[in-house]
């Protein structure tokens, strides 16, 4: 009898023993572990991270380390750390984070509305991991340029404004590669045939957009801005576009900051192939990244006959329209009267 009871004392010792350290273990493990405010962060993982650079990573948001690194080594985390985007949440438990560092998030990439390819590269390397000179030697590169009938000037085209989802570890070459792949998505059968249809290539059609795109924001005039630059090429007449001028003034200047609100007639003289007004046809590469509706407006042209339009007067962000030079030069004026009295000088 002695020895079964000595027997049952020592069983609940030894569970009573076990339930105390499962629940230290337990309390280690589940318990809250992070010192940050916010409801939710991202901490970023640079690519080739060890064990260590990861620690010194998020320590400054858990509150504990040695219960975090437990539980690491528990789920053998430290040889497989991974690169990448993970969310924290406030109130976490080591467990929870160990888990999360395992999730790698992707990126919602957007970009529209940029200017040049450097811009664009700057805009996507603060979005996600490599930055804007690898980003922009790897759009460059000679060999997929060539693969691809691109050149330096031109290959801007390639990036269709969207939102895209990607990795923030993603690497330049993937990026590009994403980005081409969705070019030639979106350059399908049927918008090919669309620009063949008005004497264009995707390139082309593109550049003549970027133009549309700084002509007017107003969506519902673009197409009818795109049919009189088809109506002025099919005239081998050279474009004239104020934005090609006020582009290749900002590239002489090499600078893309200052604005231009007005094209001064000595403006129209400046030598650069991007001034259409001395070049006839296209400038050699976009002077923007139009957004969709600036394409769409180029593959579907509003059919007419004008030749000549201007800024107007009585309707803001609208354009004055003629198919004749007399009938032109009596609305530039009415806007050259306007504009002198608002005191505009550049």
């Amino acid at each position: 009898m002695n020895l079964k009871k000595h027997l049952t004392i020592a069983s609940v010792i030894f569970i009573s023993v076990l339930l105390i350290y499962g629940g230290i273990v337990a309390n280690q493990v589940f318990s809250k572990n992070t010192k940050f405010s916010e409801k939710e962060l991202f901490v970023h993982v640079p690519t080739g991270s060890t064990y260590e650079d990861l620690k010194k990573i998020i320590t400054p948001f858990v509150e504990n380390m040695d219960r975090f690194e437990m539980v690491a080594d528990k789920r053998s985390y430290p040889e497989n750390v991974k690169p990448g985007r993970f969310l924290f949440t406030r109130g976490m438990s080591s467990y929870d984070l160990v888990k999360s560092l395992r999730s790698n998030v992707p990126v919602k990439l957007a970009f529209n509305n940029q200017e040049r390819l450097e811009d664009f590269a700057g805009r996507i390397s603060s979005q996600i991991e490599p930055d804007s000179l690898l980003l922009l030697n790897t759009f460059k590169d000679s060999i997929f340029l060539k693969e691809n009938g691109f050149n330096d000037e031109n290959v801007f085209v390639m990036f269709i404004p969207n939102t895209y989802e990607v990795y923030w570890n993603i690497s330049a070459e993937k990026f590009r590669d994403k980005m081409i792949k969705e070019y030639h998505s979106f350059w399908n059968k049927e918008r090919i045939a669309k620009a063949e249809k008005q004497g264009l290539t995707p390139v082309e059609a593109t550049i003549l957009a970027s133009i549309v795109h700084k002509e007017s924001v107003k969506k519902d005039e673009r197409p009818r801005i795109a049919g009189v630059y088809l109506n002025r090429m099919k005239l081998e007449m050279p474009l004239q576009a104020d934005p090609t001028v006020i582009y290749a003034i900002k590239k002489k200047d090499n600078d893309f900051q200052q604005v231009i609100k007005r094209v001064f007639y000595n403006d129209l003289f400046l030598n650069s192939p991007f001034n259409t007004y001395k070049v006839i046809g296209l400038p050699p590469g976009p002077i923007a990244m139009p957004d969709i509706t600036a394409l769409d407006a180029v593959l579907n042209p509003e059919k007419n006959d004008f030749i000549y339009f201007c800024a107007s007067v009585d309707r803001f962000g609208y354009h004055e329209f003629a198919a004749t030079l007399e009938e032109h030069n009596l609305n530039a004026k009415k806007y050259s009267d306007w504009i002198n009295g608002q005191g505009v000088k550049r």
